[in-house]
């Protein structure tokens, strides 16, 4: 505009583009959606029986939402904040930075919650600091975000992981405090102190109220001929000793008054021999081998067996020990990696072994799906092998013995379905195959005889429970499915049948179904990731929490009747409860206690 004669011209300030003014502040409100979006979606899978019934496969769909969350933001910072590109090159470097340098000196064991919910969490922290510094300079606004993603992956140096519990979540510590096991290994008994060991007035032999191995004489949770006092309430279960043990997910053997188990000490697997009324050690024997993994930790997986004077027990990195039971002397020893020519699995090795006869039989699968030799079969005296049989590939169960018209049946659970096995010849006799189902959640279950031919298993965590029974037509054995019933669907906790019902846990909710249905009758008692017992002539279950507490229930398929508890021991309790000679024995991967349950005269 032209200047009017005698009027003074004002200096006009120069004016700013407004498209520079607008990228001057950082966009914030898609980060904070996409973040949000997130959490909720984690907070439901986290705090919900979602990620229980989904299993592995909801923990790789959630990784998959982490995956496409942090894929997004990335987009967003590169092409869209509206960030400075000297900002966005260099935060983006150093958040890479970070976690390559958390996945290389962060815990061995770490790896899954670096990315989730770690990775999401360093997303949010940047997030929420740019939110704060969004309109700050461009150089103060770099050097915050950078020392805030320095200081979230940082942070994750600092913790450690002990495995995982029963919902799925890692158990995180500060990494410079001592583990349980460190704890232990400073005791008198970690360091291999052994009590003088008492001579068996009768030998090592068999009696009535012997417990030989994995789930009892049967393998069903079932204890016989016991009467257990049963208010709780006024008068608990007294405590006969507990201690420290090392670390494993083995329950015990009890003959007599001893007591086989398995730990781990430091870098040493071993077998021990406890005296069952006063638990000090009588015995050990170790070998040189550890094993971890994000889910179970360290320790050995698998309960020893008693048969003949002998002890018989395999360790997670595949080491099958025959050891003499009163003095802990070594018979014989094989590497089941070399005799099926295979690798440790992921969770290790976890079969309890089974001795029928003659023979004792293990089996030896790995989640890689290698090998053909996965069921073996060694002679009990010499260890020499007899047989190898392909049995599936996926499997935390053991083998079970089964009679069908009087003929024996050596019974095993696999990612294949339940499949049946002659014992002397290891030839299969039938097989009732089911969808392989989530590949990261290997069949833990027990198979479990019912009448005369029928025979409950787990189909896996996509289907539930399946009862079959099995005939003899034309020369073959023909199973066929009565029902299959997702309202019980089990993960690693063993069930027990008593009448007409079932109990055992449907995710982590204690639960029962008609034994002739499969139709859910009841379903609560919230007992985590534990295991149930059977003390068959009372008609009452004995739980443990997978927090070490023992609850009292009434095996009533009518209601769910609590009847009593008592915290026993402290910690992740997934290892099954065994009762003998009228005491209850609990473990975990860190504490042992015996208690008195028999009716007070």
């Amino acid at each position: 505009m032209t200047n009017q004669p005698g009027v003074a011209s004002l200096p006009q300030a120069p004016s700013l583009p407004v498209a520079s003014a607008v990228r001057s502040t950082p966009r914030v409100w898609l980060p904070v959606v996409l973040l949000g979006l997130f959490w909720v979606i984690y907070s439901v899978w986290r705090w919900t029986e979602l990620a229980i019934s989904l299993g592995f496969m909801g923990f790789l769909m959630l990784l998959a939402v982490g995956a496409l969350t942090t894929l997004l933001f990335a987009i967003w910072w590169m092409t869209a904040s509206r960030v400075t590109w000297p900002e966005r090159l260099l935060v983006l470097a150093v958040a890479i930075a970070g976690g390559v340098a958390c996945a290389l000196f962060g815990h061995r064991l770490l790896g899954p919650f670096l990315l989730l919910p770690g990775l999401p969490i360093v997303l949010t922290t940047w997030t929420l600091s740019l939110v704060v510094a969004r309109k700050w300079p461009a150089l103060g606004r770099g050097l915050l975000l950078t020392s805030v993603v320095c200081l979230s992956w940082g942070a994750f140096l600092l913790i450690r992981a002990e495995g995982m519990q029963g919902d799925g979540q890692l158990a995180l510590r500060w990494r410079w405090t001592q583990t349980e096991e460190e704890h232990y290994l400073d005791t008198p008994e970690g360091k291999g102190k052994t009590a003088e060991p008492q001579p068996a007035t009768q030998g090592l032999n068999l009696r009535p109220g012997d417990w030989p191995g994995f789930r009892g004489p049967n393998r069903d949770g079932t204890v016989r001929n016991v009467q257990m006092a049963t208010d709780w309430d006024t008068a608990p279960p007294a405590l006969r000793w507990k201690r420290r043990i090392g670390p494993a997910w083995s329950s015990v053997a009890i003959v007599g008054e001893r007591l086989f188990t398995q730990e781990q000490r430091g870098q040493k697997e071993a077998v021990v021999c406890l005296d069952a009324g006063t638990g000090q050690t009588l015995w050990s024997h170790q070998d040189a081998a550890r094993h971890e993994d994000v889910q179970g930790a360290a320790g050995p997986r698998a309960t020893p067996t008693f048969a003949g004077g002998r002890i018989y027990a395999l360790g997670a990195t595949g080491i099958l020990n025959c050891l003499d039971a009163e003095t802990g002397g070594s018979k014989w020893s094989r590497d089941l990696t070399a005799d099926a020519e295979t690798k440790i699995p992921m969770w290790g090795f976890s079969s309890s072994p089974l001795v029928m006869d003659d023979l004792v039989v293990v089996f030896a699968g790995n989640d890689w799906g290698s090998g053909q030799r996965t069921l073996l079969a060694y002679r009990t005296d010499s260890g020499k092998p007899v047989w190898a049989s392909q049995a599936g590939q996926r499997s935390y169960s053991s083998p079970q013995l089964a009679s069908i018209g009087g003929e024996p049946q050596l019974l095993f659970v696999s990612e294949r379905g339940l499949s049946a096995f002659r014992p002397s010849t290891g030839d299969m006799l039938w097989e009732h195959p089911t969808p392989p189902g989530n590949p990261g959640v290997p069949r833990a279950v027990q198979p479990r005889a019912v009448g005369t031919s029928g025979f409950l298993f787990d189909a896996g965590p996509d289907l539930g429970t399946t009862l079959v029974h099995v005939s003899y037509s034309d020369g073959s054995w023909i199973p066929t499915e009565r029902w299959i019933s997702r309202q019980l669907k089990p993960s690693f906790n063993d069930f027990v049948v008593q009448d007409e019902a079932l109990y055992g846990f449907d995710g982590r909710v204690f639960t029962c179904i008609d034994l002739q249905t499969g139709r859910r009758l009841w379903r609560d008692g919230r007992y985590g990731s534990g295991q149930v017992l059977l003390v068959g002539d009372q008609s009452m279950l004995v739980v443990v929490t997978d927090e070490g507490e023992v609850v009292l229930v009434a095996a009533d398929p009518n209601e769910h009747r609590e009847l009593g508890r008592f915290p026993a021991i402290q910690g992740k309790t997934w290892n099954h409860p065994v009762i003998a000679h009228g005491r209850l024995h609990v473990r975990n991967a860190q504490e042992i206690a015996c208690f008195e349950i028999t009716a007070r005269k």
